[in-house]
């Protein structure tokens, strides 16, 4: 096969940036450490409120939104830095759920759904994006409908932080194409969210049953090809970002084990069987940083042009790789006590379980990307 493509490899980080990575370092650092993570597990929302209204105090929820909307206008890039700290200390809360949705809304929505939703989402509110009727995301259609008038039929699964959304972009079929409308959480039956238990227990997702659902014609996003397209992308670098932090995160214990194991008088780290795979676990960690970087440094405000969607596509599957192998490393370092549930490397492990399935897995997007670089 030969390249027909020779794909953009810009790579720039700009003060902003780096202001936003120091500062999102210490906020994280302080706010999520590893027993806090460990006493939010069996919390009903998985977070803290009091770092979410911190968090938006900071005025992180504004960062890619538009000044016209009270936003900070960074630009979608400048979240990366703060998504890659909160992989890092496992500080999960809606912030990820809410910049996807509200970057739907911003490329796709009226202007009337950006002058209502994007300044509460500046000052607190949280949304989510509904795209799966199944758990594959190499599906090519939608069950959900939008009938004639305007009601929505069908279920969406593994819908993140639905239990805490002020409002829903939920993907659906309408009149023979696929759209995007906005659903607020008040207009939901009682019964409408099924809890799911997930894999990494830091995060939370529900099923959502939108049976029923009376809208209007001005719920629908008016540009719902590229707002979804470019929310997919978005989704996969951020994702990409999160799991970067948590790999780097997962290499420290295994170097703090490694450093102060002893086993037959000398440090486990002194064994080569055990330097190689750390150094492996490195390169896998350091590339995945450098991409996620690079497509922050592409994508934009625009469209997002194929020198983007290749950016995103090759940071999520390096992030979704180096995180299941630091991840998988960690435990086994640890040999049986690796296996325990006291272990806080298992921790790792279930994060790289649960990401590599959001907004597509390793495999799906070199699928994607063969197609863009190669004849």
């Amino acid at each position: 096969m030969q390249n027909t493509r020779t794909a953009n490899m810009a790579l720039t980080f700009s003060d902003e940036q780096a202001m936003i990575l120091d500062s999102a370092k210490s906020f994280c650092r302080d706010r999520s450490d590893i027993s806090t993570v460990r006493s939010l597990l069996n919390s009903k929302t998985g977070f803290s409120s009091e770092t979410w209204s911190d968090l938006v105090s900071l005025g992180w929820t504004g960062i890619a939104i538009t000044e016209q909307y009270g936003g900070s206008e960074l630009g979608i890039g400048s979240t990366v830095p703060l998504v890659e700290s909160m992989g890092r200390h496992l500080l999960s809360t809606p912030y990820i759920s809410t910049i996807i949705a509200s970057q739907a809304l911003q490329r796709g929505g009226s202007e009337a759904q950006k002058a209502n939703w994007l300044p509460r989402v500046v000052t607190g509110s949280i949304g989510t994006l509904a795209l799966l009727d199944n758990e594959d995301w190499g599906a090519t259609a939608t069950s959900c409908t939008l009938t004639a008038d305007f009601e929505l039929q069908g279920t969406k699964v593994m819908v993140n932080d639905a239990a805490v959304a002020d409002f829903f972009v939920v993907l659906a079929e309408h009149n023979g194409a696929e759209v995007l409308v906005l659903v607020e959480t008040s207009s939901l039956p009682s019964d409408s969210l099924s809890d799911k238990i997930l894999i990494d227990e830091t995060k939370r997702a529900c099923n959502v049953t939108f049976n029923g659902v009376k809208l209007s014609a001005a719920a629908i996003l008016p540009n719902s090809e590229a707002a979804l397209r470019d929310s997919r992308l978005i989704g996969a670098l951020l994702t990409a970002a999160e799991a970067t932090g948590s790999s780097a995160a997962a290499l420290d214990i295994v170097v703090s084990y490694l450093t102060s194991r002893v086993q037959f008088g000398r440090l486990i780290g002194s064994y080569q069987a055990l330097k190689h795979p750390t150094v492996e676990m490195l390169i896998a960690t350091d590339s995945a940083r450098t991409l996620i970087y690079h497509a922050a440094s592409v994508v934009d405000d625009q469209p997002l042009n194929t020198d983007a969607e290749i950016a995103c596509r090759m940071a999520k599957a390096q992030a979704t790789d180096a995180l299941l192998f630091t991840g998988d490393r960690g435990i086994q370092f640890h040999g049986g006590m690796g296996f325990t549930y006291d272990c806080d490397a298992q921790l790792y492990l279930r994060r790289g379980l649960w990401i590599q399935h959001q907004y597509g897995d390793a495999q799906h997007h070199r699928l994607h990307l063969a197609n863009l670089l190669l004849d």
